[in-house]
């Protein structure tokens, strides 16, 4: 098959600047390519990145774009330039279209032929009614399945599918319990949806060796929460051990502080943000128990006191619900690497290999239906 993936506006390919959505589907474009698809990959203009390349079998094309603004209205005028010219470098023989961006799915049906498969990587805040002429609207989760067909009469549900995010990359070494170290960590956006205080305020009085550690972009260009929310969290943690990192984008450097900490908290308070949640993927893949909070998208792959544990982030006492699973954690190591042991269990459940294969077996479902 010719598949093309249109890549979001704002990050370049390869994931040089994070995004998860830009680390999965670099990674599951280049799958493509190893299994004998044609793959032709559009992304941001970057850096000294050339226009044009070829790499590991991707046809990477980038064009000129922009950085995301703190204004929605903004951004969705920024997208819609970037998708127009995306529509010129596309290849008119393309079978399938991977769509990331808020336009394509409602200009591209308009001119060309192809498959369209958008995948919908957040919670639909109503565009989706643009989409029916998709010939598929791919889920990361339950989750968000069920908010696209709440948005969608019933005679579209049959466009929506739900394919899990793969690993953002190939464990390729083992995992050492034994060698974990006394690290409580997070990481992703620095945004108050994320829940941050949350998790501060449940790590006071740790046993001295413990620390939090918190990895992730603050900047709004970023898309963190800026100087002055990023200031605040620092400010209520001033009493405990504390390291804020900044973004970490270098895969190894990134995967080696998952394989040093020994617990992952992802707090979200998102209801309608998180798709997936794909850094706690990333920290079970790594032996890290997880504890996140209670939102559909984690409990597709996530399961309490098997392979870690869900608190109940509505709660009004949520801050010592969350300080009392940690305390339990850090106080139990036999319980700590009995849920570790499972959650490596994702390292199989979703490799980039398995994933992409699920991938391609749903496009040449569509290709027959549609022929």
């Amino acid at each position: 098959m010719k598949i093309a993936i249109l890549q979001g506006p704002f990050l370049p390919i390869p994931p040089v600047l994070g995004g998860a959505v830009e680390k999965i589907w670099f990674l599951i474009g280049k799958n493509f390519a190893l299994k004998g698809n044609e793959v032709f990959h559009i992304s941001r203009k970057w850096d000294d990145f050339p226009i044009s390349e070829f790499v590991d079998g991707v046809h990477y094309k980038r064009i000129r774009s922009y950085s995301q603004t703190k204004y929605k209205k903004v951004n969705i005028l920024l997208t819609l330039l970037y998708t127009i010219r995306a529509i010129f470098v596309l290849p008119k023989d393309i079978d399938i279209i991977v769509s990331h961006t808020y336009w394509a799915p409602i200009i591209l049906p308009l001119l060309n032929k192809a498959k369209l498969y958008v995948s919908i990587e957040r919670y639909p805040k109503g565009q989706l009614k643009y989409y029916r002429s998709a010939a598929r609207l791919r889920a990361p989760s339950d989750a968000i399945a069920k908010g696209i067909k709440s948005e969608m009469p019933n005679q579209f549900h049959h466009l929506v599918k739900v394919i899990p995010n793969p690993l953002p990359f190939e464990p390729s070494q083992n995992v050492s319990l034994q060698n974990k170290k006394p690290i409580i960590l997070y990481s992703g956006r620095i945004h108050p949806e994320k829940g941050l205080d949350l998790l501060i305020n449940a790590c006071f009085s740790l046993p001295d060796e413990w620390s939090l550690m918190i990895v992730g972009p603050w900047k709004t260009s970023e898309s963190g929460g800026g100087d002055k929310y990023f200031n605040y969290l620092k400010d209520i943690s001033k009493n405990i051990p504390i390291q804020f990192t900044g973004p970490i984008n270098e895969l190894n450097l990134l995967n080696q502080i998952y394989q040093d900490a020994s617990i992952f908290v992802y707090p979200s308070i998102a209801e309608k943000g998180e798709a997936f949640g794909l850094a706690p993927l990333e920290a079970m893949a790594w032996g890290c128990v997880p504890i996140v909070s209670d939102l559909d998208c984690f409990k597709d792959f996530i399961f309490h006191q098997v392979n870690g544990f869900i608190f109940n982030h509505r709660d009004k006492d949520a801050i010592s619900e969350l300080r009392n699973d940690i305390l339990l954690l850090i106080n139990d190591s036999t319980l700590r690497e009995n849920l570790a042991k499972y959650a490596l269990n994702v390292r199989l459940t979703h490799s980039p290999n398995h994933i992409a294969d699920l991938f391609l077996a749903d496009f040449e479902y569509l290709m027959k239906k549609y022929e």
